[in-house]
């Protein structure tokens, strides 16, 4: 399996933004367990970051055609009001999974409505980098076996 995994807006400054929140971890880090979780089970990630919806949009839209097997994304603040990054993940066939560190339930109300859930395959929120190790694995047991997208 290949998988991409995306990481939108601010989750570059990990380690350093809100650390009581998200950790002290960096976003170097988090992607380097990444690899080598996905190594230990023999498959590849590829982790991208960005600022800006639009190339968040881009890298979904080109995933298929790079044969990625599926996505594993944590949309950062776009998760609550970016319709335009929804419709990309409802426009592609490849499954999502949106993770988030920080468990978003137990936050302000703001960040308790994701738009991006309703389209990805699930959602794993609330446990630190972990979030994204389960969502990988939860993206490869499904890309492993037939099932729909949703």
């Amino acid at each position: 399996m290949k998988v991409l995994v995306l990481h939108g807006p601010n989750l570059n400054l990990l380690g350093t933004r809100e650390p009581g929140v998200y950790g002290r971890v960096t976003l170097a880090e988090v992607d380097r367990m990444l690899r080598e979780h996905a190594r230990r089970r023999g498959d590849s990630v590829e982790c991208r970051q960005s600022n800006h919806e639009g190339q968040l949009i881009d890298w979904l839209q080109g995933a298929e055609r790079a044969r990625f097997t599926g996505v594993v994304m944590n949309p950062g603040a776009f998760t609550h009001y970016s319709i335009a990054l929804r419709d990309a993940v409802a426009a592609i066939k490849l499954p999502v999974v949106e993770v988030h560190l920080s468990n978003v339930h137990s936050r302000e109300e703001f960040r308790r409505h994701s738009v991006i859930a309703g389209v990805a395959r699930g959602q794993i929120s609330g446990f630190g980098p972990q979030s994204y190790l389960l969502g990988f694995d939860a993206l490869t047991s499904l890309s492993r076996r037939p099932a729909s997208r949703r």
